[in-house]
């Protein structure tokens, strides 16, 4: 089956309320602890989240940005991450595929666990699109996991390397973990 299409990941998300034990897998802890120390020092007004998944890190995430637009492939785990975030007003998630979102005017772009998913000519499509739409002096902040999975199409460096290889783009945080790494860009121009 194809692993970048809506039917494989409503598959996983029918066949388990948290496939990838996002709630509680000591590795999704540990990288959420890592993501939001490297958000910490600030606060951001509109936040995107893609691949939002069951919604453990959107509830997380709320806590920093005045709102939240979460979305995933997905209908499933849109139904599962809205009732999670329910009680959190400035959180939005739908349904919906990177290729109809855009971060238009976001302060905050979490690209976390879903850049493998492409390949390399898509990815980098869908980040110079994104970067683009992106307000002056925006976040983005990427997140991937180390490890070789059949379902994956790049590795998480792969993934890293070729955002760093975009324009438009400051360098200002990077972190290698045990699993994952961790990068944090500003889009240049005037916060």
């Amino acid at each position: 089956m194809n692993t970048t299409t809506e039917l494989f990941f409503e598959a996983k998300y029918r066949a388990a309320a948290d496939p990838w034990n996002f709630a509680h897998d000591p590795y999704e802890l540990s990288r959420y602890r890592a993501i939001l120390h490297a958000l910490e020092p600030w606060r951001y007004g509109l936040a995107i989240e893609p691949g939002c998944s069951v919604g453990v890190l959107t509830e997380k995430l709320a806590a920093f940005c005045t709102h939240v637009e979460a979305f995933d492939l997905s209908t499933t785990a849109v139904e599962r991450a809205r009732i999670r975030c329910a009680h959190l007003p400035n959180v939005r998630i739908r349904h919906a595929s990177l290729s109809n979102v855009l971060p238009r005017n976001a302060d905050l772009y979490l690209f976390s666990e879903v850049g493998y998913y492409l390949t390399r000519d898509a990815l980098r499509q869908h980040l110079e699109n994104s970067i683009a739409q992106l307000a002056p002096g925006a976040t983005l902040l990427a997140c991937h996991w180390l490890g070789h999975s059949s379902d994956h199409i790049l590795s998480g460096d792969e993934v890293h390397d070729i955002l760093h290889e975009l324009p438009g783009l400051h360098h200002d945080h990077a972190e290698r973990h045990t699993d994952f790494r961790l990068d944090r860009w500003a889009k240049k121009g005037p916060r």
